[in-house]
C-alpha cells in the first residue's frame, strides 16, 4: 500500500486571539493506494504527522475521507479483530447480494470506470465518513489500543483522506 502526503488543499491560518495566543488552521491531504477489500488501513501515523506539522498545541483534527465507498474509523488494530469486522461487514452487506445501485441500466450518476459495488455503498452506512480526535500538547488523544483507519470497502484504487486541524498553535 502507497502512502503520500501530495497536497495542502488550503492554505495555513494563523490568527491572533484577544488572549494573545495563536489559533492555527489547516488542511492537508493524504493519498493512498489500496489493495483488497474490505481492508483496514492504518493512518494513524500518518494523521500525528500532519498534526506535528502543523504545530497545533491544543485543538482537534478532523480525518475525512472524500469517498463513499471508503470510510475512516477509530478501533483497535488487532489482527482477529480487524478478521471479525471486515466477516461482519460481508455479512451486512455481502458482495453478491442484489444491489438496485448495480443495474447500470437504470443508474443516475455513473462514470466511465464504474464497477458494481452497491454492497461498498451499504456497508459504508454503518461506518463513518470521518472522525474528529482532540490534540493535547501536540498529540492526538487516542486511547491505549485506539488507532485510525482508512476502511476501504469497494476494489482497490487511490484514495484521498483530509486532515483538518483547528486549535492553538505552540
Amino acid at each position: 500500500m502507497e502512502r503520500t502526503l501530495t497536497e495542502v488543499v488550503t492554505r495555513r491560518e494563523r490568527v491572533a486571539s484577544s488572549a494573545g495566543t495563536e489559533i492555527s488552521v489547516r488542511c492537508e491531504a493524504l493519498h493512498f493506494t489500496t489493495s483488497s477489500a474490505p481492508e483496514f488501513i492504518d493512518i494513524t501515523d500518518d494523521v500525528q504527522r500532519v498534526v506535528t506539522e502543523a504545530g497545533t498545541r491544543f485543538g482537534q483534527v478532523t480525518v475525512y475521507s472524500t469517498h463513499t465507498t471508503a470510510a475512516i474509523k477509530v478501533n483497535e488494530n488487532e489482527p482477529l479483530l480487524l478478521q471479525d469486522m471486515a466477516r461482519i461487514l460481508s455479512e451486512i452487506a455481502p458482495q453478491g447480494a442484489d444491489y438496485e445501485h448495480n443495474d447500470f441500466s437504470r443508474r443516475v450518476n455513473i462514470a466511465d470506470d464504474e464497477c458494481a459495488n452497491g454492497h461498498s455503498h451499504c456497508q459504508h452506512l454503518f461506518l463513518s465518513t470521518s472522525e474528529t480526535i482532540p490534540i493535547v500538547d501536540g498529540r492526538l488523544t487516542v486511547g491505549q489500543w485506539q488507532r485510525i483507519f482508512l476502511v476501504e470497502l469497494d476494489e482497490p484504487r487511490e484514495r484521498r483522506v483530509l486532515v483538518n486541524i483547528i486549535g492553538v498553535a505552540g
